[in-house]
C-alpha cells in the first residue's frame, strides 16, 4: 500500500532518506579545522550534505543561501517524529566581536527595541511578526566567550509559536552560530541540553578568541548587542534573509527576524498556502 503523500514525496520515499543519513560519533572537525566537537553519548552529527537533507527534503525548509557546517541532533530522537528538533550550525567570518560592552548591556532595553520594530513593520503592509519576549534572557559567559539566549515569536494568525534559541561562540575570526531548530513546547529539553551544548563545541588552539592579534587580525564592525538583536543580518552568508517556512505544518527553521524587505510578504504568504494544502 502507498505511504501517505506529503509535499510530493511518500512517507516510503522519507523513510528511505531517513536511512541514508550518515550519523557520526566522537570528535568531529569544523569548518577546516578551526573548530570541533566533542560528541557525547546524548547528540549525534549530520555533516552539511546530511544536514540540507533533513532541512530541505524532510523538513520541506528551502535551500539555505550558503551550506551549514553541520548539524547536532538528539541521539535517540528520529528526525520525522513530531518531537525533533535540532541544532544548526554555521560560521560567520566577520571577524573579532569586542565583547568589552557585556557588562553594560540593558537586555531588557534591547528587547523593547525589537519589539517596537513590529507596529511598523504592520504600518509598511507587510505581515505582523510579534516578539513575545525572552523564552530566555541572554547570558555571556566572559571567560568562554560564548553567549545563549531564546525568543519566543508569533507569527500573524499562526496558532503555535515559535521559539528562536541562539547559541554564539566567538573566537579570534569570527563567530560560531548555533541555532537550534524546534517548537516551544521544546524549550526545556533544549535548555537542559545546552551546558552540554556550550562545552561540546569550541575552536581549536590558533583560532579562540583568546588568539587574537589585534596586530594581524581584523575586528568586527559590531558587538554583543548586535549579535542580539540581529544587527548584522544583512552581513554575512547565512544573515542575509529570514529563513522562515512551515514545516510539516508543526515546526520553523527561523535564524533572524530583523529585516523586513519585500520578500519577507512573499515567503509569509507561501507559508500560509502550504498550510492551506496540507489541510486540504
Amino acid at each position: 500500500m502507498p505511504g501517505t503523500t506529503t509535499h510530493g514525496r511518500t512517507d516510503r520515499g522519507n523513510q528511505k532518506l531517513l536511512a541514508g543519513l550518515h550519523y557520526q560519533k566522537g570528535a568531529i572537525s569544523l569548518n577546516n579545522g578551526r573548530a570541533r566537537i566533542a560528541l557525547t553519548p546524548e547528540f549525534r552529527f549530520l555533516d552539511s550534505k546530511d544536514a540540507e537533507t533533513v532541512l530541505v527534503k524532510l523538513w520541506n525548509n528551502p535551500p539555505p543561501r550558503e551550506p551549514v557546517l553541520g548539524m547536532l541532533v538528539p541521539a535517540r530522537k528520529s528526525a520525522l517524529s513530531d518531537d525533533a528538533w535540532a541544532v544548526i550550525i554555521t560560521y560567520t567570518a566577520d571577524g573579532y566581536v569586542k565583547d568589552d560592552e557585556a557588562a553594560s548591556i540593558n537586555y531588557d532595553d534591547l528587547l523593547k527595541q525589537m519589539k517596537e520594530a513590529n507596529p511598523e513593520r504592520v504600518k509598511n503592509g507587510y505581515k505582523s511578526i510579534d516578539l513575545v519576549g525572552w523564552a530566555a534572557a541572554p547570558r555571556y559567559d566572559q571567560q568562554t566567550h560564548k553567549m545563549y539566549w531564546a525568543k519566543e515569536i508569533k507569527f500573524g494568525d499562526v496558532t503555535e509559536n515559535t521559539l528562536n534559541y541562539n547559541i554564539r561562540m566567538l573566537g579570534r575570526r569570527g563567530v560560531l552560530v548555533l541555532n537550534a531548530v524546534a517548537d516551544m513546547k521544546q524549550l526545556p529539553a533544549i535548555q537542559t541540553s545546552t551546558p552540554a551544548l556550550l562545552s561540546m563545541v569550541d575552536f581549536c588552539e590558533g583560532h579562540r578568541y583568546a588568539d587574537f592579534d589585534s596586530k594581524t587580525d581584523a575586528a568586527a564592525t559590531y558587538g554583543l548587542a548586535a549579535l542580539v538583536t540581529g544587527g548584522v543580518a544583512a552581513k554575512t552568508g547565512f544573515f542575509k534573509v529570514i529563513w522562515v517556512a512551515l514545516l510539516a505544518a508543526k515546526k520553523f527553521v527561523l535564524l533572524t527576524i530583523v529585516a523586513i524587505g519585500g520578500w519577507l510578504s512573499k515567503l509569509f504568504g507561501k507559508k500560509k498556502s502550504s498550510a492551506s494544502q496540507d489541510a486540504a
